[in-house]
């Protein structure tokens, strides 16, 4: 498991903000609250000065948002997605401008 997360650890300078929606309960945003609860620290932690920010609201489909230079954002849904479906959309959203 170590291994896959420093393959995602450094994110691509281009990326200006992560916002990740999910819902606390429901059954479609599973693996995205599993994704908060395992990955997240690591993440944070290669990635200090990056504003990775998590969104929880009733009834909401999970959803993954990056920001980039000038405003530009681009966003994938993460509905019933697992926690490793989860750091791949990130691996792509990184590399996409």
């Amino acid at each position: 498991m170590r291994l896959t997360l420093l393959r995602f650890a450094r994110l691509n300078p281009s990326v200006k903000e992560l916002r990740l929606h999910l819902c606390q309960t429901g059954e479609e945003s599973k693996g995205v609250r599993e994704f908060v609860n395992t990955r997240y620290v690591q993440l944070k932690r290669d990635n200090p000065t990056l504003p990775i920010l998590v969104r929880e609201c009733s009834g909401v489909q999970p959803r993954l948002w990056a920001r980039y230079a000038l405003g530009k954002e681009k966003s994938v849904p993460l509905t019933n997605a697992t926690a490793e479906e989860v750091l791949k959309q990130i691996e792509v959203l990184s590399k996409a401008q």
